[in-house]
């Protein structure tokens, strides 16, 4: 471990749980929106149930308890200098394995999750057998959990790429692979995009492309053009057009107003409460989360270093480009080479898109359909990303060896 970097413990304090039992003690409910023809949750979080919840976090929930069981992952912090933007002081956890040789993975988590994502991974990845070991570093992104706020515009996809690989290289990790979805796909397409040297290959559990150009892509064009879907693929289209139908409003908003938005999720730890569990219940497939886990995600947003309405910044950044040289969602859907790519399709994700459209974004060496999961993957299936990282990465894979400072495991 880097010197450079400094062991961390989450710490709330007792006034700031004051003030949050205060604020829920203040809390108003909508009424409920109502047909005979829709179940309660086509309007959204329906209002008995989040009545509940609030009353659950205020009474029974214990912080404390799950703050203890988030310090039982290593925490660290550590400066990076970001071109620009000056230092900011980034939280991450970093499990480093007893194998000499383990692969340094990076994994970037998305909205509306955080570095909690990662903890059902960590066990999983350590290596047994004949699988490959993992050194693995999952960082908050700036604005989100426990690493700096940035409220200077222009802290976009590359900012957020140089971050991360600045932290491996402070890390010593100077080969790296990748892991992400959600946020962590535009990242995690940004690093391969401008570290192909150090960034070797690249895992995604969500997919967002379009259909392959005959300009840029004549083959995949053509067997786009005459081979029919799959049932999967079908399947995958319709949960896709559901998405953009019906569950894509938040990101309209938070692309366009995120000051607005950000004020009611700083005044409102109710609001906040609705606005994450809506996609929590929405985007996964079937999970039965438990009300734990629901207040441990929104409470670590509520406790955030730079306050939940932080979080909604980078939709902005994202499609509000500072100058052409800044990169685009376009972009980072292009062909992307020297990066290997995996992907995992997962039936209940966001975006489902058909294998000719992903092979499109670059030389992808693994693509592997399951038939269970949604967005939260990680934390849905840990054991599905797992085993295809392991597949990914290990012996007879595709990826072996591409780390060049290692040799076996």
């Amino acid at each position: 471990m880097s010197t450079m970097s400094t062991p961390y413990a989450i710490s709330v304090s007792d006034t700031a749980l004051q003030e949050l039992n205060q604020r829920l003690s203040w809390a108003k409910f909508p009424t409920q929106f109502k047909s005979s023809d829709q179940s309660p949750w086509e309007f959204g979080v329906p209002a008995t149930e989040l009545e509940r919840l609030v009353t659950y976090w205020k009474n029974q929930f214990d912080w404390k308890k799950a703050e203890d069981q988030l310090n039982e992952l290593s925490h660290y912090r550590t400066e990076i200098e970001v071109d620009g933007f000056g230092i900011l002081d980034i939280h991450f956890i970093h499990q480093v394995s007893p194998v000499k040789n383990a692969i340094p993975l990076l994994f970037s988590h998305g909205w509306p999750g955080s570095f909690i994502e990662v903890k059902k991974l960590l066990s999983l990845l350590q290596g047994a057998d004949d699988q490959p070991s993992f050194h693995v570093v999952a960082p908050s992104l700036p604005n989100f959990g426990f690493s700096s706020g940035v409220t200077e515009w222009g802290f976009g996809w590359a900012q957020y790429a140089e971050t991360f690989h600045k932290l491996m290289l402070k890390l010593g990790y100077s080969q790296y692979v990748t892991q992400g979805g959600d946020l962590g796909f535009w990242i995690t397409r940004s690093m391969g995009l401008l570290y192909p040297k150090h960034c070797r290959a690249s895992h995604m559990n969500m997919v967002v492309s379009q259909p392959p150009k005959w300009s840029s892509s004549p083959l995949l064009a053509l067997q786009h053009a005459i081979q029919p879907y799959t049932v999967h693929e079908k399947e995958g289209i319709e949960r896709s057009a559901w998405f953009q139908r019906e569950g894509y409003g938040y990101n309209l908003l938070q692309s366009t107003k995120p000051q607005t938005i950000g004020t009611i999720l700083a005044e409102s730890p109710v609001a906040l409460l609705a606005w994450i569990y809506e996609k929590l219940h929405d985007w996964s497939d079937d999970y039965p989360w438990t009300d734990d886990e629901i207040l441990t995600w929104v409470s670590i947003y509520w406790f955030s270093l730079a306050g939940p309405e932080a979080s909604v910044r980078i939709y902005y950044e994202g499609s509000h480009l500072r100058s052409e040289n800044d990169l685009s969602y376009a972009k980072l859907m292009e062909y992307i080479p020297n990066v290997k790519i995996g992907f995992v399709h997962l039936p209940r994700e966001i975006s489902v898109v058909p294998r000719t459209w992903a092979s499109a974004m670059g030389p992808v060496v693994q693509q592997t359909e399951y038939d269970h999961g949604g967005h939260f993957a990680a934390w849905e299936v840990p054991e599905v990303i797992a085993r295809d990282l392991q597949m990914m990465f290990g012996k007879g894979g595709p990826c072996f060896g591409i780390i060049s400072e290692r040799e076996g495991y």
